[in-house]
């Protein structure tokens, strides 16, 4: 892995990146711009994942076109459910995208199946459940959001002890575990030069009609405007998380010797 330079201060998250074509993108974006410090292991390239999250402040983990439990062809994978497992246990605040979202899923007992109705793509809707009113992350956003969607898969069965935030056409499109662990089936992630790059590589699998691509990335270049507004605020929220977490983690702030304890013989 190639360790960017970090500044001194501010919350340390770890980035699992599955793919090339699957960055941090504008979460990564703004994420920074809040004052995290991002370490991300590149897993296709041959990166280890971290041993523990005892370093980390949070955890993001991304999307790819692989399947949730696709470990022969994918050997971190097993270590990233552990990784997420572990971030639910201990309440590391945690943001897992698509395939994060069904890695999340499995990895603490619910079931992922390929979508019947066929791949999700393009612009749809934001639908909170009831739970979401009052969640940190998904409760301010407003009922209908456009959100971007790219994925074949979907979580048919939550895992014992979710919280669904959201759903659409019956499939879960966001949920929380534990403490502060949240999966969204969508890409606040992405931009429309890299959904471009999704686009081609499914036209050109035949995975998707040409005419029809065009028309998502008109759709979502259309709506780009709200989508940044719109999950650029909730990165934020998620990033006052992870600066909780950090301060929890740091623990309290240690006073000099002397300092307001009456020692030395000066006043307190």
């Amino acid at each position: 892995m190639t360790h960017p330079v970090l500044p001194p201060t501010g919350p340390r998250v770890a980035v699992v990146q599955h793919t090339a074509v699957c960055p941090p993108g504008r979460v990564g974006d703004w994420l920074t711009a809040a004052g995290c410090r991002l370490e991300v292991f590149h897993c296709s390239a041959g990166d280890g994942l971290p041993a523990s999250l005892a370093a980390y402040d949070g955890l993001v983990v991304l999307g790819g076109e692989m399947g949730a439990s696709d470990d022969a062809a994918h050997p971190w994978l097993p270590g990233t459910r552990a990784l997420l497992r572990a971030a639910v246990d201990d309440g590391t605040p945690t943001l897992a995208v698509c395939l994060g979202l069904q890695l999340l899923a499995v990895a603490c007992g619910g079931r992922v199946e390929p979508a019947t109705t066929g791949p999700q793509t393009g612009v749809r809707a934001v639908e909170p459940e009831a739970a979401a009113a009052d969640d940190p992350l998904l409760g301010p956003v407003p009922v209908g959001a456009p959100a971007v969607h790219w994925n074949n898969d979907l979580v048919v069965e939550p895992p014992p002890g979710a919280v669904v935030l959201s759903r659409s056409a019956g499939t879960v499109q966001a949920l929380r575990l534990g403490a502060a662990a949240w999966g969204v089936q969508f890409h606040p992630e992405v931009d429309v030069a890299t959904l471009r790059l999704w686009a081609d590589a499914d036209v050109a699998a035949g995975l998707l009609d040409a005419d029809r691509a065009a028309r998502r990335l008109a759709d979502v270049a259309t709506a780009d405007p709200v989508l940044v507004r719109t999950w650029r605020a909730l990165t934020d929220r998620f990033a006052e998380q992870l600066r909780v977490a950090g301060a929890r983690r740091a623990g309290p702030p240690q006073r000099p010797a002397g300092v307001g304890l009456g020692i030395g013989g000066g006043t307190p």
